[in-house]
Formats: structure tokens, sequence, C-alpha cells
């Protein structure tokens, strides 16, 4: 689990293809202390595993899945990327839940200045966008950011000028493409209500399921 700040930036050394997967060599900025083989790193908004640690680059592999669903598939040697380590259940939580399961590819549309800001729009199919809400959340190559405005098709975010220092987002450009990752609380409730049974109750437990109507009924809605 991660929370989608992120620590800093890692270059791709190298990649090692195998078959259809790939194996990523990355050298971070920083130095990762008490970082160890079978550790779990958010590579770009990407959950993925160490399995090769000396110094400060460290090693992945990359299953077929993960490639076909995101950047990775497009990914070269010298690419900067972003770098979380697994969440520790003593830290804050300043960003918000971040699994590293990506949902799926967006692509830069615009981006504008404004005052100290930098508003970025993302193009993102539908089965993207029915997952985000105005002033909700979404992890972009997995950095945490609030959802300005969003429409069926795009979505934008306010990028304040310590996160375009830090991320990759600083100097993405229009077209390039990002890894998107919802927020998984909407996927929960949607699985809750699509699946609840006829009549609205529970056959094993007897209890009334989670629909819409008991959504507004107790004010979540």
């Amino acid at each position: 689990m991660f929370t989608g700040i992120i620590e800093g930036l890692g270059t791709i050394a190298a990649i090692r293809p195998s078959g259809r997967s790939k194996r990523l060599l990355i050298d971070a900025d920083f130095p990762l202390d008490q970082t160890k083989i079978g550790d779990s790193i958010a590579i770009s908004g990407v959950c993925l595993t160490v399995i090769i640690m000396a110094g400060k680059r460290f090693g992945v592999d990359i299953s077929p899945e993960t490639i076909a669903k995101t950047t990775f598939g497009t990914a070269k040697t010298g690419d900067r990327v972003n770098l979380e380590r697994a969440l520790r259940l003593s830290d804050r939580i300043d960003g918000h839940l971040v699994s590293g399961h990506v949902d799926g590819i967006g692509t830069i549309k615009n981006k504008k200045k404004a005052d100290n800001s930098i508003i970025v729009v993302i193009n993102v199919p539908e089965f993207l966008s029915r997952y985000m809400i105005t002033k909700g959340s979404v992890a972009v190559d997995g950095i945490s950011l609030t959802i300005n405005n969003r429409s069926r098709d795009c979505f934008d975010v306010s990028i304040i000028p310590h996160t375009a220092k830090l991320t990759t987002v600083g100097f993405k450009k229009v077209g390039d493409h990002v890894n998107i990752e919802t927020d998984m609380i909407g996927k929960y409730i949607e699985n809750f209500i699509a699946e609840k049974p006829a009549n609205n109750i529970n056959k094993e437990t007897g209890q009334r399921s989670v629909d819409m109507q008991f959504l507004t009924r107790t004010g979540f809605l």
C-alpha cells in the first residue's frame, strides 16, 4: 500500500526482455536505506517487487499483464520514473490510499500555467472516468492528486511547483502517456451494489444489502 507522495525520482538504467516479460534495472536519485529484496516499490504508480538490490540500483520483473496495462509497454532506457516505497503502518497518510495496481493509461491533453500552478488536462477512457468525482483523488504516475473537474473523457488537476519539481509530471509533455489508478472506494461500492441479491436481502445473513437507496437513506449521498 502507498500514499501517492513521491519520495524521489529514478532513471531506467537497463531493460532486459524475457519472452513477453521484462526486467528493469533502475537507479534511484536517493539512498534506498533499509530496502531489501522482496520489498514493494511503486514505480510511476506501478507496485513492483524488488528482486535485485545494490546500493541505489535495484531491479524488478514486469509481467505481461503489467506491460499490457501500463506505460511500461513503451518504456525506454533513460526514462525518468517516480519512486515511492511501501507505506509503513506507523507513517502518516499525506496523500490517499494507493494500491499500485494501475487501472489504465491516460494521455496528457493540455498543460497551461495558472498563477503558481500548472493545470494538466488528461484524456482517459470512460471506464476510468466513471470512478472519478470532482474534488476526489486520483493517482497519476503514482502521484496523489485532487481532481479539479472531470467529464466523460477527461479530467484536470493542479500541479504546484513543489510537485512539478520533485516528480515526472513537471516535464511530461502534451501527448505523453501516464498511468492512472482511480480511488478504490468507488470500485468497492460499485461491486457491492452490482452483486446485491434479489429483494435486497442477503440470503446468508438476512441483512439488507447496500444499494443507492440505502446510501441515500443513511446520508452517504
